[in-house]
């Protein structure tokens, strides 16, 4: 095939890019500009991996055989037949992944509750941006990462970033932070951080203290953009009654930042011309992600930020489509368009669309870790399907989601390599992967991108779209309800999100192949698209934004004299996610081959260790085994771990499930350990 303009398989940054074959080379997309990360330049070695899966696998007296294509979505629509006869609708069950392209996400949605009727669907979009999504939607009435192009950052004069570490995790954005003045909040002295003009520490945990601190001190200094406050928001009073007794004093004796460094960042943020703060992953993986979210989001509409161009407030997205896949129906309570589910218009406006009863349409169901903890219980799934998402590895207590899939009487899970997850499946069905179809993902900035197909998949491999396609009609749907093309599937996505929050009717794939830059909401086939949001109002029904009242109560565990540490988890720049693509890839692989356990050497030595050793960080729930990092930098009472490895080296072992009330995000960033030899001898 000839060269082909597409878009990397990684990060929601979706940086531009072009395949010749599966050599890569960058492109000047608004996005990235001519450059690519490690992950990126390296994305074609996926393309001709010898790990690739060509044939379906079914498991026969425990191992996992080769059959064919018919035979196996026999046997699958067979499986899942006898178990919702046996057990009920909700006893087949689906979890996604916010890599999936906007069409696999919308027909796979469609999918669960038309084809099986089943409510229980989510996907690990809950384990990302769950709680970003929550508080933008409290406070703004809608939810898109950043509201805002990317390229604008380029004009601010001052940056926040709370919980993001893009120097390593998307670093093609770190170019458009140049020139600011830039403040960064993370307990470790991340590459990033060592970019800004102030680091701001926080014990962990206690991001949400530290924002009231830094509000306090916006108010307290004579900084409160009052006119903007009157005109354009509500509720600022009862934040108020909390906020006013979070002295910055106060904010420094639970979090250890200085009082003085709150009042600089007050000071810094409150006298730009131009000002941005973002958050990511570090403030939303906590059990009190939402409102530590809504706290930076106060400060935000405290300095009149959101809503003014050149200014504004904004989620870094982590995963390719992590925007675009909680937007059309793969999240357990909601429908095309980012409708509600239990909205009776909502469910009468896509029903119609789908040309089924809306009656039919089951209710919301569980949320993902909510629904990886029924499996196989009384009452839960025992059967479940999944598409795009290694769970072993990224799900929080992930022996205890290993015992849950274990238990469970079937297992299917679409892939294309033979990850964690499925190697325990009952039928592995091999699918395409990003550069062999098209699709559309909606990176960041809410701008709607369309990846091109430049290969021809191996022999024997089908798409997602041909998985559920052939499954529908043996589960007797009507032929054509579940199309095999993107783009017709991306024509009734129009249709379905038209009139919705995130309403895509005016994109279309013309559109992109023309190189329109289309961010959501694009309500008709004339509209530009709306790159910059609330500008003349917020979206709820008076316009106003809503400071919503949050208050600081810590960490879900705290150490204690046998889990004396405290441990945070992320990412490093080499792998991605669960590592199960990143990990094939040798160049990235050589770099950093297996799991390490970041460490103060003080921390370390005083437990027996040395650099280079291997260590048990230990919890209540789990233990795992990596190799000793010294950091001189790092707190003495925190250690860090990646979560990209498998076995004994996963994180996730240990990390707290207690979930955010609100977003039901787990407590991935925060949890008491222990740290020892392997040996046990300290």
């Amino acid at each position: 095939m000839p060269q082909v303009d597409t878009h990397c398989p990684y990060c929601a940054l979706q940086c531009g890019m072009s395949l010749d074959g599966a050599r890569v080379t960058p492109r000047d997309f608004p996005v990235n500009a001519g450059g690519l990360c490690q992950k990126g330049w390296t994305s074609g070695s996926l393309l001709t991996s010898p790990k690739r899966l060509t044939t379906p696998l079914l498991r026969v007296n425990g191992a996992l055989e080769p059959v064919s294509w018919d035979f196996a979505l026999d046997f699958v629509a067979r499986k899942l037949r006898e178990t919702q006869e046996a057990h009920g609708p909700d006893g087949v069950a689906i979890f996604g992944g916010g890599g999936l392209t906007n069409e696999k996400a919308y027909l796979l949605g469609k999918f669960a509750r038309v084809a099986l009727g089943t409510s229980q669907i989510d996907y690990n979009g809950r384990f990302c941006m769950s709680s970003a999504a929550a508080a933008g939607i409290k406070a703004f009435g809608a939810d898109r990462g950043m509201p805002f192009p990317v390229t604008d950052l380029k004009q601010a004069d001052v940056v926040l970033l709370a919980g993001a570490n893009p120097a390593e995790t998307m670093p093609p954005f770190t170019q458009h932070l140049r020139g600011t003045d830039l403040i960064v909040v993370d307990p470790r002295r991340t590459p990033t951080a060592e970019l800004a003009s102030l680091h701001l520490a926080p014990a962990p945990g206690t991001d949400l203290a530290l924002a009231l601190g830094i509000l306090h001190a916006v108010v307290e200094g004579g900084h409160l953009d009052r006119s903007y406050v009157d005109e354009r928001t509500s509720g600022f009073e009862d934040m108020w009654r909390i906020v006013a007794s979070w002295w910055p004093e106060r904010a420094e004796r639970v979090t250890g930042v200085s009082a003085a460094d709150m009042r600089l960042a007050a000071a810094k943020l409150a006298t730009a011309r131009n000002a941005y703060i973002l958050t990511a992953r570090g403030t939303e993986q906590h059990a009190t992600g939402t409102a530590t979210v809504g706290a930076w989001i106060n400060l935000a509409l405290s300095l009149g930020l959101p809503g003014r161009k050149g200014s504004g407030y904004g989620c870094l997205t982590g995963q390719g489509n992590g925007q675009g896949g909680r937007e059309h129906g793969q999240k357990a309570d909601q429908l095309p368009g980012y409708r509600k589910l239990d909205d009776p218009a909502a469910r009468e406006y896509v029903a119609g669309v789908w040309g089924v009863d809306p009656e039919s349409l089951p209710g919301p169901g569980r949320s993902a870790s909510e629904l990886l903890e029924a499996l196989g219980q009384d009452g839960g799934p025992k059967a479940l399907m999944v598409f795009g998402s290694n769970v072993v590895v990224s799900a929080p207590r992930s022996q205890r989601v290993q015992d849950r899939l274990s238990s469970l009487d079937f297992l299917v899970v679409a892939d294309f390599v033979l990850s964690e997850t499925a190697a325990m499946a009952d039928v592995v069905l091999p699918v395409t992967q990003w550069a062999e179809e098209d699709g559309t993902l909606t990176n960041l900035e809410g701008r709607v991108l369309l990846r091109r197909k430049a290969l021809t998949p191996p022999p024997g491999v089908r798409s997602d779209l041909d998985v559920l396609h052939g499954l529908a009609e043996r589960l007797g749907q009507p032929d054509g309800r579940f199309p095999t093309d993107a783009e017709t599937v991306f024509e009734e996505l129009r249709i379905a999100s038209k009139g919705g929050v995130a309403d895509y009717s005016g994109v279309s794939y013309d559109r992109l192949r023309a190189g329109e830059a289309l961010h959501w909401p694009v309500p008709a086939d004339d509209h530009p698209g709306t790159p910059r949001m609330f500008l003349d109002a917020f979206a709820h029904p008076d316009g106003r934004a809503r400071f919503v009242p949050v208050e600081h109560t810590g960490p879900a565990e705290l150490p204690d004299e046998d889990f004396p540490l405290q441990a945070t988890t992320g990412r490093v720049l080499q792998h991605y996610q669960s590592g199960a693509q990143t990990r094939l890839v040798q160049e990235l692989n050589d770099v950093v081959p297996e799991a390490f356990v970041e460490v103060h050497p003080d921390t370390a030595k005083r437990a027996g260790l040395e650099e280079g050793d291997r260590a048990v960080v230990r919890s209540r729930r789990g233990e795992t085994v990596a190799k000793v990092r010294f950091a001189q930098s790092l707190q003495p009472d925190l250690v860090f771990l990646p979560f990209h490895f498998p076995g004994e080296q996963r994180a996730n072992l240990f990390t707290n499930p207690a979930l955010d009330p609100v977003s039901r995000m787990p407590e991935f960033k925060v949890c008491a350990v222990s740290l020892s030899t392997v040996d046990g001898a300290a």
